[in-house]
């Protein structure tokens, strides 16, 4: 055992509800168009997209990522559609 304690933060996202439930996979086939989605209306929401990025920190960051490069590339401030995708 290393010692180390799980923060609140890793254990909340343990615990977060995942209703209604994605697959990591098919997060993944739909991310481009959640991202796209996201920028032409930031106020955009998919449940499930939601859900599942709430609760995967792979799949959050992919999507992150994914924002960021892809606003940057239209010009436009990433930070708050990132925003977006924490609430």
């Amino acid at each position: 055992m290393t010692g180390r304690r799980i923060t609140p933060e890793v254990a909340q996202r343990l615990t977060v509800d995942a209703d209604p439930w994605l697959s990591c996979e098919e997060c993944f086939e739909q991310v481009d168009g959640y991202v796209e989605a996201v920028l032409a209306d930031p106020s955009h929401d998919d449940p499930r997209m939601r859900a599942h990025l709430r609760g995967c920190g792979a799949c959050a960051e992919e999507a992150r990522s994914l924002l960021e490069l892809a606003a940057q590339d239209a010009g436009i401030d990433p930070a708050p559609l990132l925003s977006e995708l924490d609430r």
